[in-house]
């Protein structure tokens, strides 16, 4: 009888590390709509990604009345202390930036030196964003079996794609990779796939960290990378995740976590920000095996410390 995977990700798979190759860590800051419709918030904050260690500051680009039905655009928010308007549609419209809007982002993030990405909900959003050439867009888990969009990111854009997973089934996720191994896709130099939990925020017991070991498995050699998008507490579970292999890592940025709007509170501050890029970076350092038995800086603590070293002299012969 087979072993379930999540045992298997526990035990024999972790065989595999042995053969995997550290790759620098890359963290984005999804700053997603976390400027409160403002492109000067947008500013501070992609400056602020910059100075606590972001490789990418990230947006969300939606077309509310092409993504919404209109019972979803006319109906209320679902938690009206978040809601920027009358309506949830009236709501998303009042968080959107315009293409010039981005365009202008871009531009800043250019000049602070930090990579700008969007991650695009529906089809005239991502051609829009796909005019902008950036480095990487961004699939998230509720558009990534949006066909006609992901065939726009697909056949007229040359970039890395990085798709999330949350609420999606493994039978799924083998659709989507087999679509992008299709066409123009170049799956294995373009795309990155991201296990994710789709809540916000998500307790610990449901990051379910070990999905990564599984993706590795059967997509490592059909990809080019795998991620991580956290939407949990802290910053401990991201640098797990890299140690199991995830190269890129994504968080919610916020300046401020008690803000409105739904994402803030599953954000990272500033300092949280800070803390996670400077501690990713010292596990990528330690993620090494000792070239000697006895390291250099080992040596002379072995000679003071170690019994049968420093005391050799008045030990009895071996027989």
């Amino acid at each position: 009888m087979s072993q379930p995977p999540a045992k298997r990700a526990r035990g024999a798979d972790l065989a595999t590390l042995h053969s995997f190759t550290y790759q620098e860590p890359k963290v984005i800051a999804e700053i997603g709509c976390n400027h409160k419709g403002e492109i000067e918030v947008a500013k501070e904050l992609l400056s602020l990604a910059k100075k606590n260690g972001a490789y990418c500051g990230k947006f969300q680009k939606r077309t509310p009345k092409e993504l919404l039905t209109p019972e979803q655009y006319n109906a209320p928010h679902p938690n009206p202390t978040n809601s920027y308007g009358d309506t949830y549609g009236a709501h998303r419209e009042f968080l959107e930036l315009n293409l010039e809007d981005h365009r202008e982002l871009q531009k800043h993030c250019q000049s602070i030196g930090l990579e700008y990405s969007c991650s695009v909900w529906d089809t005239t959003s991502a051609k829009e964003i796909v005019q902008l050439n950036p480095v990487l867009i961004k699939v998230g888990s509720p558009s990534n079996m949006h066909w006609e969009m992901m065939e726009v990111l697909r056949e007229q854009y040359k970039g890395e794609i990085h798709i999330s997973t949350g609420m999606t089934k493994k039978d799924e996720i083998e659709e989507i990779v087999k679509f992008w191994e299709q066409g123009k896709g170049d799956a294995k130099n373009r795309v990155v796939l991201y296990n994710c939990t789709s809540g916000y925020p998500v307790p610990f017991e449901d990051v379910c960290l070990l999905d990564i070991r599984l993706l590795q498995e059967k997509f490592a050699h059909r990809v080019k990378a795998i991620g991580f998008s956290g939407h949990h507490l802290g910053i401990a579970i991201d640098v797990a995740a890299y140690a199991i292999g995830a190269q890129w890592v994504e968080r919610h940025f916020t300046k401020d976590r008690t803000c409105k709007g739904t994402d803030h509170a599953a954000s990272l501050e500033p300092a949280g920000l800070g803390r996670l890029t400077r501690d990713l970076k010292a596990t990528y350092t330690s993620m090494t095996y000792k070239p000697t038995d006895i390291l250099p800086l080992e040596a002379q603590q072995r000679a003071k410390l170690k019994w049968g070293q420093y005391n050799k002299d008045n030990l009895p012969t071996k027989k």
